[in-house]
């Protein structure tokens, strides 16, 4: 083991060595979010959705194939944050699904705790001036607000979702009110706001007032597109009227072609679909649900549209300024896309048909609130299965894009095994900044757990490692190319899978019988994981995430 531990350490030497000698000045530092974004939806993931500027960063760098993240999006924010389990972090649940058996237990606190040293406070500490913009989920009040989380400038969304304009309408009928906060101190959005627009000219606005300090810069450019309700300007929505009407399976099928294509998937993968025949097809809807069904998409397509044109001008920006050269971009969805229902949030039923105007007309306009439903996130999931919530592929890998000038192979695609834990640690190599060594501002912090992907930006190879997933009951630990998964009904039996994601990256096939002794291995790796990481155990009593309906169809 310790050979092994001076080998990693010679190669990682090696490696901020030749970031070094690239460019001697620090880094900027910009990772850009987008919320419930599927796994095919962009164009140079297969996708038929415009994404030109994400698409021009595929080119000029990496397209990461195997990048993982939390099934939701708080936990996923909270181990980008620290570089630690979330189940460490604070957000072992999401704060608004907390279960009885989880209150006041340390690593469920429902916010970034303080057992971790955020990834802002130690880049301010090693002299970067820290920005984050969009959406927060890590804490509600100013004293959990990013201000106390070391960020110098911040206007963020406190909550999961909101409305995408100016009415401020939350996401859930007991919490219906949106909060924002600009330094901590809670304000109101402007008038004539659209949340794409507004965050990235509040991200520039930040940049550009300290320019001048000569500090480099880490900017957070959480968008909350595409997560429901799903809005766009009126200008978005007819660029994609007409374009859905074939259904599901028939955009499936093109995405699936296109990404065989681009070398994304093997020639003879087939997508898997596991409600198929619960959920229905396109031809057991009526004309109306069929008409519906395709807005809904359009609406979703041209937020995603949107949010490419708005982060092209963050780029057009850093190319003026003579900052792209100098600025470490990743680009990543915060978890898979979304097929969980908003009518499964306490309340919501009775005042999402109350309080909102979703006639088809209005669909995607403002006073509206829809979501795209489970058969076209299953689209966007394309080739895995299910998504957002579940511990499957299509919850928990999610399109990753790296552009930086150290890049070895523009424009290749890599399919090493990496996790949103690794970020921080990446980011802390190339700045040349420590990780803190057990103790920070006074108070003792939890160890990294993820590990540097510089590696990845010279075309060699990550370290194998088992990695954990827990969340709403369901778990998954994956090491190599073999995973385990344990789901409850409708979704699994609650018996532990095994699969060999090099073979069957689909997970189409079981392989717990014939493989006994693999699945021992990773069972021990598991019990490891859970008492590292203080996983506990218990009954889970929410509908939201639980059922999956769509009209009068149940997969329950």
């Amino acid at each position: 083991m310790k050979i092994k531990r001076l080998g990693w350490a010679v190669c990682m030497s090696a490696l901020i060595g030749v970031s070094a000698q690239a460019n001697d000045k620090q880094p900027n530092f910009l990772i850009i979010m987008a919320d419930d974004l599927g796994y095919s939806d962009l164009g140079s993931y297969g996708g038929e959705i415009a994404t030109p500027h994400l698409d021009a960063l595929a080119s000029e760098g990496l397209r990461l194939t195997s990048f993982h993240t939390a099934p939701t999006c708080s936990p996923t924010r909270a181990m980008l944050m620290s570089g630690t389990d979330s189940h460490i972090a604070g957000l072992g649940n999401m704060a608004e699904l907390v279960q009885p058996f989880q209150v006041d237990q340390p690593g469920y606190e429902g916010y970034l705790n303080d057992r971790v040293a955020s990834l802002a406070e130690v880049l301010q500490d090693g002299g970067y001036s820290t920005y984050t913009v969009g959406k927060w989920h890590l804490g509600r009040s100013e004293e959990l607000s990013p201000k106390a989380r070391g960020f110098d400038r911040s206007y963020i969304l406190v909550q999961g979702g909101a409305s995408h304009f100016d009415d401020q309408m939350a996401i859930i009928s007991v919490d219906p009110k949106a909060i924002y906060r600009e330094d901590g101190k809670q304000v109101s959005v402007p008038d004539g706001f659209f949340s794409s627009q507004f965050y990235t000219d509040k991200l520039i606005e930040y940049i550009e007032a300290d320019r001048r300090s000569g500090k480099p810069f880490f900017g957070l450019l959480s968008y909350t597109a595409p997560h429901w309700p799903l809005h766009a300007p009126d200008e978005w929505l007819q660029k994609y009227e007409g374009r859905y009407a074939a259904g599901y399976e028939a955009i499936r099928q093109e995405r699936l072609a296109r990404m065989k294509q681009m070398g994304l998937v093997a020639a003879d993968a087939a997508a898997n679909v596991p409600m198929q025949g619960v959920l229905p097809d396109w031809e057991q809807l009526t004309d109306e649900q069929k008409l519906r069904e395709a807005r809904s998409m359009e609406v979703y397509a041209a937020m995603v549209d949107n949010m490419d044109h708005h982060i092209g001008r963050v780029i057009d920006y850093l190319k003026q300024t003579g900052e792209y050269d100098n600025t470490f971009i990743l680009f990543l969805s915060d978890n898979g896309a979304d097929g969980n229902s908003p009518l499964g949030l306490p309340g919501n039923d009775v005042w999402m048909k109350e309080a909102f105007d979703n006639s088809l007309e209005n669909m995607g306009r403002k006073g509206s609130y829809i979501d795209y439903g489970a058969q076209w996130a299953q689209v966007s999931a394309t080739p895995f299965p299910f998504f957002k919530g579940l511990t499957t592929q299509g919850g928990i890998q999610v399109p990753a894009i790296i552009r930086h000038p150290t890049v070895s192979k523009p424009g290749s695609i890599n399919n090493e095994v990496a996790h949103i834990m690794d970020v921080m640690p990446t980011l802390l190599d190339l700045a040349g900044i420590q990780p803190p060594p057990g103790t920070f501002r006074g108070r003792e912090v939890a160890p990294l757990q993820g590990v540097s992907m510089l590696p990845l930006l010279q075309d060699k190879a990550m370290p194998e490692r088992a990695i954990g997933w827990e969340l709403f009951g369901r778990k998954a630990l994956r090491k190599g190319d073999w995973k385990i998964l344990n789901m409850s009904a409708p979704y699994g039996n609650a018996d532990w899978q095994l699969y060999n994601l090099a073979d069957d990256p689909t997970e189409a096939t079981n392989l717990a019988a014939s493989q006994p002794g693999k699945l021992k291995e990773l069972l021990g790796d598991w019990d490891e994981y859970v008492a590292r990481n203080n996983v506990l155990s218990g009954e889970f009593n929410i509908r939201y995430g639980f059922e999956t309906c769509l009209f009068e169809y149940c997969f329950k």
